[in-house]
């Protein structure tokens, strides 16, 4: 039997070669084809080691069950996403591993107008047809690069008032992975002095799997704002659909607070509009959206429910705070590009530093940040403390595990779809002590209830 265990719930992910290698990814293009019926499709793929082959198998199979490849090359995510709309394709495969270890990758796939592919939408029907025997198409598919770095730049800088900006210096930190390559290319068009940390892609990861939201690899970043006096840090991810934010002290910027940020930056273009997020913490998104004229619009957790509901209620922008973040006229796609842009325009156009726009909504709404635990019967521990904390009178939402709300603080506890952990986010209004009281409690109540 073929090993399939790189196929996810929305992706695929998984060690090279033993669960993903040339002649299963060769498979998985033939699949694709049968099962979506597309026609032309985009390649593209990140900056591991293993990348280039995987792809080039990947973009065989397509072509032999009779599908065009347009190959965008070295790139991120969401280049695909974005090329996969822009150019009216079929759908669009990015090989990619993200965060992962270097000796892993994967594949991350979508359909026509860049909508993901998820187990519940396709991917387990093609993990299942990958079993069955396959005939070549009659004619197979051609095969040409696509060269869409430059119509991709383009579409970025159109989010931002490029006359409004300012010289400012920004650390970029790319981790080895590809955002450098864009860096590279908005440089050209902007007034900013980028310092560029790790810059080079690097399929070797000699600094390190590019992963911000591990502690330990914030400081390279952090050091260079400081020592460069730079107005702002930025750190990615391996194939930047994520990025995460320094202010000029070199302080690592929690994502819930970017989601308010961003939401205020973006209605203030708008005029209005939904913004969706998500139910971990929510008072400081809920405030700042509803005070620029916008409509919160909760979803679960997770890129294929937000990117839905944001189809559904034709959402300008939706954040998450795990450092996703979506914009409407980019497919309604997540971007790790169009973020900083936008926060680096405020910083031009509001005279603040990034501190002083941050420090004042961490003060009115405190956050434990997520917690996670290893916990033997998730599901008993979340029922025994909502059963507990909906007797002292907290008002019980359950759009994503259970949201627990209270006058001055609430929580949200839900489940890992892949491993036995319960993740908390506790916040507060005003009251920081009360917060971290709070967690503490909580904490305890888990490990008293795991026992």
């Amino acid at each position: 039997m073929m090993d399939l265990s790189c196929f996810k719930a929305y992706d695929l992910r998984g060690q090279v070669p033993e669960q993903l290698n040339p002649d299963l990814a060769e498979r998985i293009g033939r699949a694709y084809v049968d099962v979506t019926g597309a026609k032309k499709v985009i390649v593209g793929y990140d900056i591991r080691l293993s990348s280039p082959d995987i792809a080039t198998a990947l973009s065989d199979g397509l072509r032999a069950a009779g599908a065009n490849v347009y190959d965008i090359g070295l790139c991120g995510t969401e280049q695909v996403y974005f090329a996969t709309s822009h150019y009216e394709m079929d759908g669009g495969i990015m090989v990619t591993a993200s965060h992962n270890p270097k000796n892993h990758n994967g594949m991350k796939m979508v359909g026509p107008e860049s909508r993901p592919i998820s187990s519940d939408n396709g991917l387990n029907d093609i993990r299942d047809r990958v079993l069955e025997p396959f005939t070549d198409a009659s004619e197979q598919g051609s095969y040409e690069t696509l060269d869409a770095m430059d119509a991709y730049v383009e579409h970025l800088l159109g989010y931002i008032d490029t006359a409004s900006l300012k010289p400012l210096t920004i650390v970029a930190n790319a981790g080895n992975g590809g955002a450098g390559l864009v860096i590279d290319q908005l440089e050209k068009h902007l007034p900013f002095r980028f310092v560029k940390v790790h810059h080079e892609a690097d399929g070797n990861f000699p600094n390190g799997v590019p992963n911000p939201i591990l502690p330990e690899n914030r400081s390279a970043t952090a050091e260079a704002v400081v020592a460069q006096q730079a107005a702002m840090g930025i750190a990615w991810d391996g194939d930047y659909d994520r990025c995460f934010f320094f202010d000029e002290n070199g302080r690592f910027i929690e994502g819930y607070y970017i989601v308010g940020l961003l939401a205020d930056q973006f209605l203030r273009k708008t005029g209005g509009g939904a913004v969706i997020h998500d139910p971990r913490l929510t008072w400081n998104t809920l405030d700042l959206v509803q005070a620029a004229g916008g409509t919160p619009v909760e979803s679960k957790t997770g890129h294929a429910f937000i990117k839905q509901r944001m189809r559904d209620e034709d959402a300008v922008y939706g954040g998450e705070m795990s450092a996703h973040h979506y914009f409407r006229d980019f497919a309604y796609c997540d971007s790790g590009m169009i973020p900083w842009l936008l926060v680096a325009e405020r910083l031009c156009q509001s005279g603040q530093t990034l501190s002083s726009l941050i420090d004042a909504r961490i003060e009115a709404y405190p956050a434990s940040g997520e917690i996670n635990r290893t916990i033997a019967d998730p599901k008993a521990v979340i029922s025994a403390i909502e059963a507990n904390y909906r007797e002292q009178g907290g008002r019980v939402s359950k759009v994503d595990g259970v949201s627990i709300e209270f006058d001055d603080w609430r929580f949200n506890l839900r489940m890992s779809n892949t491993e036995p952990v319960v993740r908390l986010n506790v916040e507060a209004r005003g009251d920081k002590a009360l917060m971290e009281a709070k967690t503490e409690e909580l904490l305890a109540e888990m490990e008293r209830l795991n026992r």
